[in-house]
């Protein structure tokens, strides 16, 4: 990491395992979730639940295991639970497609009430659950936006050309590859200039896309600092290490 993006972020690491950094100014921690916490704000950030990604595909005959939405909501309760936000955003593609929320089961549908009926619920639409918040919440907990403004923050689902400071975004479910023992080893990470943020996927069954990709790359004029994910920590990597 450069002096300049070093700096900018002032990366440290928080007692959770996270790296405490400085997004547009305010002070953020990413957690090995992959959720974002804005302390002075009290909120929690996830992007791409993706819940009922598994069933979606098994309606068109690819047979996953139908765990994915318990799963992803296990890691949300986890991190809740942890933290007891004041606030919670979901940060878009929620849920994969315009049917997901009548097929969820009962525990998961009734988990996902519980967390949300506490706090502050929000959701951002992102291209996968646009009609589905729009048109069919079937009693969710929470209301729904297209963008929301937090402190210097700018929370929205698909990230935008352009420099844009305070833009926390989604969408692209970015990964670092680095090669470590001897082979190639791909993880999920946040992607950031301190200017800028890119959250990895939160959902159990999303895959990622490389952050050397144009689609990923090309929305920071300088070489970002790629955050992976660990089992208990996140990695900050520096952007020649990554393949």
């Amino acid at each position: 990491m450069n002096a300049a993006l070093r700096e900018t972020l002032s990366p440290s690491r928080h007692p959770c395992g996270g790296l405490r950094v400085r997004i547009a100014g305010e002070a953020c921690v990413l957690r090995a979730s992959g959720a974002l916490w804005v302390i002075a704000h009290r909120t929690l950030i996830a992007a791409d639940l993706h819940l009922e990604k598994g069933s979606a595909y098994a309606a068109g005959g690819q047979m996953l295991p139908p765990y994915d939405s318990a799963a992803t909501l296990e890691r949300l309760e986890v991190e809740i639970a942890a933290l007891d936000p004041d606030r919670v955003v979901l940060l878009g593609d929620s849920f994969h497609d315009t049917r997901a929320i009548g097929r969820m089961a009962p525990d998961d549908r009734a988990r996902l009430d519980r967390l949300a009926a506490a706090r502050d619920w929000i959701w951002l639409e992102g291209n996968h659950d646009r009609v589905a918040l729009g048109e069919d919440l079937s009693g969710l907990t929470g209301t729904v936006v297209e963008t929301l403004s937090l402190g210097p923050l700018r929370l929205v689902h698909e990230p935008q050309p352009g420099d844009q400071p305070g833009e926390v975004a989604g969408h692209l479910h970015p990964a670092a590859r680095v090669a470590a023992y001897g082979r190639g080893v791909r993880r999920p990470c946040f992607v950031t200039d301190g200017s800028r943020l890119i959250l990895p996927a939160f959902g159990a069954f999303t895959g990622g896309l490389n952050v050397r990709d144009p689609a990923i790359a090309s929305l920071f004029a300088t070489p970002p600092m790629a955050a992976a994910l660990g089992r208990d920590q996140v990695h900050a990597l520096a952007w020649g290490t990554l393949r």
